[in-house]
């Protein structure tokens, strides 16, 4: 059975500006198979992708009850009953749950998807678009899933403090999810100056190896005082103007 070769690991997503714990996504790993994808993959073979999700769910409330939690959804388990049934983990786990939907994927069975995330929305279950960026790249995502939260790939993070194109283009995606009512969290921050980057492109919340690694224990994010600092744009501004 494909859901005894697997284990979950914790990593946080914290507020950008002050650093604070916001909720950890539970993230699958596997030793029988190469990565989570290769894994859902043959879930997807064998028809145990909700079996499988629900095993998932089962590990990351039980492991990690006092914080909310990010939990990846398959695009297939929405066209299944598995998370709507009554007794499933994510309705029991109270400091609340938001399901991340890939947006490298296409969704198919559009009506009914639409029908099992309205009535996940109707039980205070948070949508979370995820991978924005990558793959199709489909904004029409947003406007359709009502999400709360876009998680921005981090192929769009890398190396942003130092790309003025792709800073204007994340405050543009940032300004547009505001106005569509959800919440921006940059995925991939690896270092200092691409998370400050990313705060004065407007994006309120970020998750990397610069916050926390993954760890089987959720691990407590380095608390700092990042709103404190100043970005890599502010520092070049007042160089250059002392040599004025």
């Amino acid at each position: 059975m494909l859901a005894g070769n697997v284990e979950v690991v914790f990593q946080p997503i914290v507020d950008i500006r002050s650093g604070g714990l916001f909720a950890y996504e539970a993230l699958a790993r596997t030793s029988k198979f190469d990565g989570p994808i290769a894994l859902f993959d043959a879930a997807v073979a064998q028809k145990q992708v909700g079996r499988l999700g629900r095993h998932l769910r089962e590990l990351a409330t039980a492991s990690c009850p006092a914080h909310a939690l990010f939990l990846n959804v398959h695009p297939v388990e929405l066209a299944e009953h598995w998370l709507v049934q009554p007794d499933d983990p994510l309705f029991m786990h109270e400091p609340g749950v938001f399901l991340e939907i890939t947006e490298s994927v296409p969704l198919s069975h559009h009506a009914l998807v639409q029908s099992v995330l309205s009535e996940l929305r109707g039980k205070g279950i948070g949508i979370v678009v995820d991978d924005l960026g990558a793959g199709y790249s489909n904004l029409s995502y947003i406007a359709d899933l009502h999400p709360q939260f876009v998680k921005v790939d981090r192929g769009l993070v890398t190396a942003l403090h130092q790309d003025s194109r792709r800073q204007k283009l994340l405050a543009g995606m940032a300004r547009l999810c505001a106005d569509l009512g959800a919440q921006v969290v940059a995925e991939g921050i690896e270092t200092r100056d691409e998370l400050l980057a990313a705060r004065d492109a407007g994006v309120q919340f970020a998750q990397g190896y610069f916050v926390a690694r993954p760890a089987a224990r959720p691990p407590l994010p380095e608390i700092a005082t990042w709103a404190q600092r100043k970005s890599p744009s502010t520092v070049m501004k007042r160089r250059r103007s002392k040599l004025r």
